[in-house]
């Protein structure tokens, strides 16, 4: 039995690492992401998590896993951080405020059945200063991410209260990873 992970990130390889599955391949999606007319945040990370899984070639014996990681305040999903303004507008949107980091996990086992969880989890940030934008965005951790930011890195500093999983925020939320890749069977040390 041999784990595929369905995403190119080395953030969710590490996190995989972790836990102990190391993936025997990595193969990238190729899916549209855009959101669908009227689609909420939940169902959306859910329904790219599940199409990421499905997108990628399963051979005989093989078990793929792929998530989404979706940053929505309220019932708006933000888009990732593709430029530097973006990123600023972003992360004027999340100072001072609560958002949900909502990262979805799907697992298709080996009898081709997709399993999915979602972890929800709120994070709020301090009110930031412009300098305090600017010097992040300046760093460019956050460029390409969900939100503008990454929690693991220099935005962490900004995080005055978390509930719910930190490796969820991250891209992959290992409390649910690992209940799925044991429901499917694949064995963890």
């Amino acid at each position: 039995m041999q784990l595929v992970l369905a995403s190119t990130s080395p953030r969710r390889r590490d996190l995989l690492a972790r836990i102990g599955a190391v993936p025997a391949r990595v193969a990238a999606p190729n899916i549209d992401e855009s959101p669908l007319k009227g689609e909420l945040p939940r169902p959306y990370a859910l329904r790219l998590a599940e199409a990421k899984a499905r997108a990628v070639d399963r051979a005989e014996g093989e078990i793929v896993v792929a998530g989404d990681t979706t940053i929505a305040v309220g019932r708006r999903i933000l888009p990732p951080a593709e430029t530097p303004e973006i990123q600023r507008e972003l992360l004027r949107l999340l100072s001072g405020r609560r958002h949900h980091a909502l990262s979805a996990v799907c697992v298709i086992g080996t009898d081709g059945r997709a399993r999915t969880r979602l972890s929800d989890t709120v994070v709020a940030f301090k009110r930031l200063t412009e300098v305090e934008i600017d010097r992040y965005v300046d760093c460019g951790e956050g460029l390409g991410k969900a939100g503008g930011y990454a929690i693991q890195g220099r935005a962490e500093a900004f995080v005055r209260f978390l509930s719910g999983s930190h490796s969820g925020v991250i891209g992959l939320p290992l409390f649910d990873t690992r209940a799925l890749l044991e429901s499917a069977g694949f064995p963890l040390g």
